[in-house]
């Protein structure tokens, strides 16, 4: 004789089972549906410094002090001056949400191409200065402490026409997503001023591609 109480037990939980396995499967796919629009929704906010055109327009690149820079499509420029040591690069947003320039460090002797600078050398920057997507724009900076660790080195560099790296922090309008791009600014032959080049990208808020 069938034990209709075992069996009406079993298929309560045959039935619970299956319903939990469903909701488990369910809840899964949305969260995975919601990633994949997170990250639709943030591609859609990335900024990607790099140089401008060589069509783009000229920047002419104005300090506090009432010095200025004159800076080429695709060019870079570092003047020692009053004193000081002024930097400027014309830059192009090659992403998809406006740039916000946070910070920059700049060096003639570049750290290890494989490790990410240290976010705490970085200068924060004493402008806003903001990169349209898809649009060029540029960047600035001085340094103007003689006691400063690059003031030096920089100035050398500056009046023999040497070689110096530039790394910017950048971030989307919400202040996330940061990422380094890291530019060359040196003389190039057959070319009027210095030539601003990247050498390498690091992501600080996500996994780097490589």
């Amino acid at each position: 004789m069938a034990d209709w109480v075992t069996i009406s037990s079993l298929a309560t939980a045959g039935g619970t089972l299956v319903l939990a396995v469903a909701t488990f499967s369910s809840v899964r796919s949305a969260n995975r549906s919601a990633r994949v629009a997170e990250r639709s929704l943030l591609a859609g906010l990335r900024p990607l410094l790099i140089p401008s055109r060589e069509d783009d327009p000229v920047e002419r690149v104005g300090f506090g002090d009432g010095e200025i820079l004159t800076v080429p499509g695709h060019g870079g420029a570092i003047r020692y001056a009053q004193g000081n040591v002024y930097v400027a690069i014309a830059v192009r947003n090659g992403g998809n949400g406006l740039a916000v320039i946070h910070g920059w460090r700049a060096q003639t002797v570049p750290g290890s191409s494989n490790e990410r600078p240290d976010l705490g050398d970085f200068r924060r920057q004493q402008r806003d200065l903001y990169i349209p997507a898809g649009d060029s724009g540029f960047w600035q900076g001085a340094i103007r402490d003689r006691g400063d660790r690059d003031y030096d080195a920089l100035r050398v560099a500056a009046g023999k026409g040497e070689r110096i790296f530039v790394d910017l922090l950048y971030g989307d309008h919400e202040g996330g997503q940061r990422t380094i791009t890291r530019f060359s600014v040196s003389p190039w032959p057959d070319v009027e001023g210095e030539r601003a080049e990247v050498l390498r990208y690091w992501n600080v808020d996500r996994e780097d591609p490589r």
